[in-house]
């Protein structure tokens, strides 16, 4: 495997130094093992739309963009609502 350079600022190495320690990895081991747990947009697009589907097996619930609009804003409003108390 060919290494790689990657410009972060000190103090973003250093903490995520500190925290391979800490797992008792060296700084290339932690973000090779980071890398290996995050998914890329496509993969997470691609998850999404496998759990749509397995929704729409499952109970038949296929929101249109509309309602998926709908439902965001009442979500926030909720949330908002709940921020305020």
């Amino acid at each position: 495997m060919a290494d790689a350079n990657i410009r972060i600022p000190s103090e973003a190495r250093d903490r995520l130094a500190e925290i391979a320690a800490a797992e008792g990895l060296s700084l290339r081991a932690y973000l090779a093992r980071l890398a290996d747990t995050l998914l890329t947009p496509a993969e997470r697009a691609e998850r999404a739309e496998q759990a749509r589907a397995a929704l729409r097996a499952w109970n038949g619930y296929d929101p249109s963009p509309a309602d998926e609009a709908g439902l965001d804003a009442e979500l926030d409003r909720r949330l908002a609502e709940a921020a305020a108390r």
